[in-house]
């Protein structure tokens, strides 16, 4: 394809084919990316259908094909990262798991998938910072450092985090609430 009919194309679906990114990611920065690469990937093309209709279809299933790529590898760096990634309470919790019955086993096993999956829950920003001081524990100073997030909002996070959580928590009344530092 020449620079003239990806010109072409791009002043004919450009508008639709980016409110389409923009669709499938949410995201602006993924959407300008996504737009780029499906862009970049029929420059490279050698055929391209002549029909308005032909093509369309052409970019969007690319773009469409770009995501589904993308959201599998995000997938599976978030899958490598959690197996490298286990919390230093449950490597203590599974040395301490040879003792328990197989019922106390799974319990706790669902108990750590529920705690996990409402820290995921939570909004990115305040995520980061749990993450950074209970699975990581470090001091409020070292999160500062490694966020450049100022102390007092690092603070308010962390308290309110801790809020969403205890009150998540303690709407499932099979899990122990973690707050200020213990069960409770």
């Amino acid at each position: 394809m020449e620079q003239r009919e990806l010109e072409q194309l791009i002043g004919m679906y450009g508008r639709d084919i980016y409110s389409f990114c923009c669709y499938l990611t949410r995201n602006k920065q993924e959407a300008d990316d996504l737009y780029q690469d499906t862009f970049v990937k029929v420059l490279e093309m050698q055929a391209f259908p002549e029909d308005k209709e032909g093509a369309k279809n052409l970019l969007l299933s690319v773009a469409v094909r770009f995501w589904k790529e993308q959201k599998r590898k995000a997938a599976r760096r978030r899958r490598i990262e959690e197996e490298q990634y286990i919390p230093q309470e449950l490597k203590n919790a599974e040395i301490s798991e040879n003792l328990d019955t197989p019922e106390e086993h799974m319990i706790r096993n669902e108990r750590n998938a529920y705690v996990r999956s409402c820290v995921e829950k939570l909004p990115e920003k305040m995520k980061v910072i749990v993450l950074l001081y209970y699975m990581e524990q470090r001091k409020m100073e070292e999160i500062v450092e490694l966020t450049g997030v100022p102390m007092g909002t690092v603070k308010s996070r962390l308290h309110r985090a801790k809020k969403i959580l205890a009150k998540e928590l303690r709407q499932n009344q099979d899990v122990e609430v973690y707050v200020n530092g213990s069960f409770g």
